[in-house]
Formats: structure tokens, C-alpha cells, sequence
């Protein structure tokens, strides 16, 4: 289970409320790949920074090298993550963004997670009891 994305935005993450903000207001369409030429490929949330990146992609192609978008990765989380600066730079991001709603402690996410998991394996267990004596 991947849940850096998640983490990010629960009530102990040292993080710019900012940054866990922009996360509970996206959607699952509000991430994109960058880096895919230079075979590093990573999801971000889309920003400036973002699109400026990408443009760069678009223009230099297969002549892109990772020197040509160092203002848009380098040294940038600080900026990000600890100032709130969202336009500073790229940032990891995952399309679950999308699905998280709210900004919850650590413990009431995982209590939930494990509910949910509870929940489920309750119910499919009891739909192959019930189909095991249904076959009987």
C-alpha cells in the first residue's frame, strides 16, 4: 500500500498547511508525469512550476537534459514543505489526491483503515459461507 500522498496530509505531518490544503482540494486529475524523457519519471501535483517544466520537455525533447529543469527540482522541497511556497517547484503527488477529503491525526487514519479492511474481510467471508452452503 502506497500512502506517502496520504500521510502528507494528516494533522502531525511536518508540512506547510498549505501543502495539505492543496492536497484535500485536488483531484484525481490535478496531478501530472514529469521527468518521462529523462526516464525518471514522477507524479506531481500540478502548478508553475509544473508547467514550466513540461514546456521545456515539449521544446527541447530528446535533447532534454537534467540540467535544463534543476530550478523546477533542486532544492525545492524546503521551499515547498516548509514555507508553503506551492509554486516553488515540483513535488510529489499521487492521483490518490483525489480521494482524500479531509485532515485527519494519524491514528483516526490508520483506526480507519483498519476498520474499512475489518469491514471488508467480514463480508467476504461471510459471501463464501454463504455460497459454501448454498453449493452444500
Amino acid at each position: 500500500m502506497n500512502m506517502g500522498t496520504r500521510f502528507i496530509a494528516t494533522r502531525e505531518a511536518p508540512v506547510h498547511e498549505r501543502v495539505k490544503q492543496a492536497i484535500v482540494a485536488a483531484t484525481e486529475l490535478d496531478t501530472r508525469l514529469v521527468m518521462r524523457p529523462l526516464r525518471n519519471t514522477e507524479r506531481v501535483l500540478n502548478n508553475d512550476a509544473v508547467e514550466r517544466l513540461l514546456e521545456k520537455e515539449r521544446a527541447l525533447g530528446k535533447e532534454l537534459r537534467f540540467e535544463h529543469i534543476l530550478e523546477e527540482v533542486a532544492g525545492v522541497y524546503p521551499k515547498i514543505m516548509l514555507d508553503g511556497d506551492m509554486d516553488a517547484g515540483v513535488w510529489s503527488c499521487g492521483m490518490v489526491a483525489g480521494l482524500i477529503h479531509d485532515i485527519p491525526s494519524c491514528k483516526e487514519l490508520i483506526d480507519r483503515i483498519m476498520a474499512e479492511a475489518e469491514s471488508l474481510i467480514r463480508e467476504r467471508l461471510q459471501g463464501m459461507l454463504a455460497s459454501s452452503f448454498v453449493s452444500l
